[in-house]
């Protein structure tokens, strides 16, 4: 196999980390959507396709992290040591925060007394008993856990731009589904 080759993720990993951006980026402005709609047929099902789309990107990130764990990635192109430091806490965040924000919404839908019904067929069990004030926390939570992950979403890719633009390190074809060997 040629280096360039084993300085790859895997079609796997590509996949999944595809899958999950394409579902985060459409998540966001619709939960920004959700929330500004008053209550209507229309809200209650968008909520439903918010909820369905966290909790596939919950269980994507489950086999993400899953494979990861079974699968080295690639070794980290030469950097700073702050740089690689700062892309390995970005990296754990964006992991925890994929596990965190589904799971806070779960919990909100939970206390808000609305359950969770995936893809309108599996109705998850609630987490935690309706409760008016924890639902209001719990909604905070879920609030900032979407700013943090958009924040280092927005982090990630103007790495990801400096390595294409300024570095030109190829850093963008380790996670490209064009020739995958």
């Amino acid at each position: 196999m040629e280096m360039r080759a084993l300085n790859r993720y895997t079609r796997t990993a590509v996949t999944l980390h595809w899958l999950i951006a394409a579902l985060i980026i459409a998540t966001i402005p619709l939960g920004w959507y959700v929330a500004s709609l008053r209550i209507s047929p229309l809200k209650l099902q968008l909520v439903s396709y918010h909820k369905w789309i966290g909790v596939t990107v919950f269980l994507l990130a489950l086999a993400r992290l899953g494979w990861r764990m079974a699968n080295r990635p690639p070794a980290p192109l030469p950097a700073a040591a702050w740089q690689q430091r700062t892309a390995d806490v970005v990296h754990w965040s964006l992991y925890g925060l994929m596990f965190a924000l589904p799971l806070s919404g779960w919990l909100f839908s939970s206390a808000t007394g609305v359950p969770t019904v995936y893809f309108g067929v599996w109705q998850l069990p609630d987490l935690v008993a309706r409760d008016r004030a924890l639902a209001s926390g719990l909604h905070l939570v879920h609030q900032v856990f979407g700013w943090l992950l958009m924040g280092l979403l927005l982090l990630h890719v103007a790495a990801v731009l400096k390595h294409h633009v300024v570095d030109r390190d190829g850093l963008m074809k380790r996670m490209s589904f064009l020739r995958m060997e």
